[in-house]
């Protein structure tokens, strides 16, 4: 599946205004739980938009902690899906059981993450990274 993100892209709109509805447009296109979009500063990673739920317990984090860290220090997507059983795991929702994070780059350069969470074990695959890494290329544009 994949899903276009032109018209969001194209608006005059201020640019967190563009990745919440990016976020949205994600979430309700898989029908995920959560979907965050992170920036990823030099030492912090920071939730700046996301659809469902609530804004996270943590909002920002060290940028060497959690799933999100694990997948810069790896430079690739990361799925853990049974959060209870992984050391790295950040508590975000109390009832979040799998999560993946799958960073977004600008010029070689890892600018953010997609941090999609579910509270069903075993909730994603190989074909929700590929769906996410394909939205995370599409809206690399708005790190310019």
């Amino acid at each position: 599946m994949k899903i276009s993100f032109s018209d969001i892209l194209d608006s005059k709109k201020p640019r967190l205004e563009k990745l919440t509805q990016a976020a949205e447009r994600i979430r309700a296109a898989k029908g995920y739980s959560w979907v965050g979009i992170c920036e990823v500063r030099e030492n912090e990673i920071s939730v700046v938009a996301w659809a469902g739920r609530s804004e996270p317990v943590f909002p920002s984090f060290p940028r060497d902690k959690g799933l999100n860290g694990r997948a810069i220090a790896r430079k690739q997507t990361v799925i853990v899906n049974d959060t209870d059983k992984d050391e790295d795991y950040l508590l975000t929702f109390t009832n979040t059981k799998s999560e993946i994070v799958v960073l977004i780059f600008n010029k070689q350069q890892i600018v953010g993450s997609i941090d999609v969470d579910s509270e069903t074990i075993n909730a994603f695959d190989d074909d929700d990274a590929a769906f996410l890494e394909d939205c995370a290329q599409k809206i690399s544009g708005l790190w310019s």
